[in-house]
Order: structure tokens, then C-alpha cells, then sequence
């Protein structure tokens, strides 16, 4: 594999404008997300942005950007934007789509999500860790992923994604798994997902997974060990400022 690491950047986000560049320990939060994909060693990192801004603070930090259209529906839309404009031969057969707002995400789980490839059936991949919160079992932003995954099976397919407890849950007492959402995308299979429609199921969950899996699509799931903080909310953003320093 030749994996690229495309960060996917919005600064138009409608529930916390500027969230790329967010101060996070003296440093815009985008900063600290590419310095982990840096460090996960699992290819080179480009930020894919809708705004110079965006682009200049990471350029500062020493790194690359790329600008994509402002109006990208999503940011599998944008990575793939990104790719196609920087690299149109296809040097790159692998996509790693991470989040730029996963300012504490381990290194060791960008590089996890492209173990699933290693079989050669897999469209996509993905990460998720154990729920070890019980406020999260019910909570319908977390979102679980029914994949027989456990200690003694890291990999595992994906059969399904929700909102609400999937697998079932009689006794309360069995490993459930929180989707991470990060995504490492075979390049013809990222140009497919992004040429679909969005699905039934899709549109139902507000999940553009599922859309891969009513097309028949694989995705299989590796299981790391912690969850990052995903900054969505002005509180999120405190906490993260508490974990990083500042």
C-alpha cells in the first residue's frame, strides 16, 4: 500500500465557526491534528481546506495544504477532492480520512485503521474501541458498530452502524464498540462512495457509512484501545484545551 493522510479542515462548521483554528495550547487545533498524523508514520499528511486561512496556519507549522470548494458535502467529498487535485496518476492507491477535529487522537490508531487492508476483500476500514463509559451505551451521538470484534479479534466486518445499542444488549454486560470515525478508503473505493447517492439508511441515522454498506461495499473494523476527544461544541473545546495545556 501507498497510503496518503488527507485532514479534511472546515472552517464554515455552523456549531463552532473557526473550529480549525481554534486556540489549543497556543497552537490552531488543525495544528495539533496533523502533528499526530505526522507522527502515526502511516504516509504523507495533507490538509484538505475551504479556506487560505486554514491553509496558511498549517503551512506555518510546516506542512501542506491543499484548498478544495467551499460548498463539499461532506468530508469524504473534500478528501477525495484533495487527492484528485494532488495526486491524478493514482501514486497513492490508499486514503486515510481523519478528522481535523481530533486534537488528542493516538498516532497508533491512525496506523491501526489501515490494518483491515491487509485483506484484500476490504473496501474500507475503520477503528473503534471498547465503550467503557456507561453514559455512552445510551447516548445517541456516540455511535456503535455491530462487528464481532473483541480482545482475541481485532478485525472484524462491519455489518451495521447506529445510534442506538447495536448488537443487542440483554444483560448489559457485553463489549460494545464506539466508532471512531476515521476511515482508510482503497482510492477506486473512495471514488465510488462519493459517486453514490446518499442512501435510505444514511439519510435515517445521519450516518454516510451505512451508505457504503447498502451498496454492497465492505468495511472492516479494527479495535484500538481509546476513544479521542472529538471537538464539536464550545465545551469540547474547553476540554480539549484542558487536555492539551491550554
Amino acid at each position: 500500500m501507498t497510503p496518503i493522510v488527507v485532514i479534511p479542515a472546515r472552517r464554515r462548521a455552523t456549531r463552532l465557526p473557526d473550529k480549525p483554528l481554534a486556540d489549543v495550547a497556543g497552537k490552531p487545533m488543525i495544528v495539533h491534528v496533523w502533528r499526530r498524523a505526522v507522527a502515526a508514520d502511516a504516509g504523507p499528511v495533507v490538509v484538505a481546506c475551504d479556506d487560505d486561512a486554514v491553509g496558511e496556519a498549517v503551512a506555518a507549522a510546516g506542512g501542506e495544504a491543499v484548498l478544495t470548494e467551499a460548498d463539499l458535502a461532506s468530508g469524504s467529498d473534500r478528501a477525495h477532492q484533495a487527492v484528485q487535485r494532488l495526486d491524478p496518476d493514482g501514486t497513492h492507491d490508499v486514503v486515510v480520512n481523519l478528522q481535523g477535529d481530533l486534537p488528542t487522537i493516538d498516532p497508533a490508531s491512525v496506523r491501526a485503521c489501515l490494518d483491515p487492508l491487509a485483506e484484500s476483500g476490504v473496501d474500507i476500514a475503520t477503528i473503534a474501541a471498547p465503550i467503557t463509559d456507561p453514559g455512552e451505551r445510551d447516548d445517541p451521538n456516540v455511535v456503535k458498530v455491530a462487528a464481532g470484534l473483541s480482545a482475541e479479534t481485532p478485525i472484524a466486518r462491519a455489518l451495521y452502524f447506529s445510534r442506538a445499542i447495536v448488537p443487542y444488549d440483554a444483560t448489559g454486560d457485553r463489549e460494545l464498540h464506539h466508532h471512531i470515525g476515521v476511515y482508510a478508503y482503497r482510492r477506486a473505493a473512495l471514488t465510488r462512495f462519493v459517486e453514490l447517492p446518499p442512501s435510505p439508511l444514511e439519510r435515517r441515522e445521519k450516518l454516510e457509512q451505512l451508505r457504503a454498506l447498502e451498496a454492497g461495499m465492505r468495511i472492516d473494523v479494527a479495535r484500538v484501545d481509546s476513544v479521542p476527544l472529538g471537538v464539536d461544541t464550545p465545551a469540547d473545546l474547553a476540554r480539549a484545551r484542558e487536555l492539551l495545556g491550554g
